[in-house]
């Protein structure tokens, strides 16, 4: 027997099968001299399935956690290059109109930016950077890419939009999971404790017989 006979049609948007209520488990075994060991083993299959893509989807999870708010220091600091080097533009247009206060303050963004960099997680190292219109970003499997601001600026902002989507869909299918898990550890229960009633009462109709 395959757990698909304990999974009905309905699905989430993922793909993840709805767990049934067993409302009446004698009708559902097939009635009262039925076996129940088959359908509680598929149920224990079903809930093993149910916990194993929870395991999966709270690895993803946490995975997305980690990476989103990597993403969003990268492009909040590209972000800041090419704000700067707007700024700069803007002041090589304007040098002439300005007076000594402004001129002073317009050498300030042509100025090379000092900031540190990250080597490890507690070790950092200082480094002046020079304007530039191309950054380098790591796509994964130690890869590094160059692009044009602009362009990066744009990756990253669909990468982060994908990933926070991507998230919310995953929070929705362990909520989702959960409550399936709960559904069929009821169906589990349910099922037992009619077996043992069952039982007992057989118990006692041949107790009477005898004697």
């Amino acid at each position: 027997m395959s757990t698909t006979l304990v999974f009905g049609e309905e699905k989430n948007p993922r793909g993840i099968p709805k767990a049934p209520f067993i409302a009446n488990v004698e009708e559902y075994v097939g009635g009262s001299g039925s076996d129940v060991e088959g359908h509680l083993k598929l149920f224990q299959d079903a809930i093993a399935k149910y916990r194993y893509m929870d395991a999966n989807l709270t690895q993803r999870r946490t995975g997305l956690e980690d990476k989103i708010p990597d993403i969003k220091k990268t492009l909040h600091m590209i972000e800041f290059l090419q704000e700067r080097r707007v700024c700069k533009k803007k002041a090589d247009d304007d040098d002439d109109d300005l007076d000594d206060e402004e001129a002073e303050e317009s050498e300030g963004v042509k100025k090379p930016l000092t900031t540190t960099f990250e080597l490890n997680d507690t070790l950092y190292a200082e480094a002046q950077l020079e304007d530039t219109e191309t950054v380098y970003l790591w796509l994964g499997a130690n890869v590094m890419l160059s692009y044009k601001i602009p362009a990066a600026i744009s990756l990253l902002r669909s990468k982060l939009d994908a990933a926070e989507a991507t998230l919310k869909a995953t929070i929705e299918d362990l909520e989702f999971l959960r409550e399936q898990l709960t559904m069929m550890e009821v169906n589990t229960a349910r099922m037992y404790n009619w077996d043992v009633k069952r039982r007992r009462e057989r118990s006692v109709v041949e107790s009477s017989k005898k004697g």
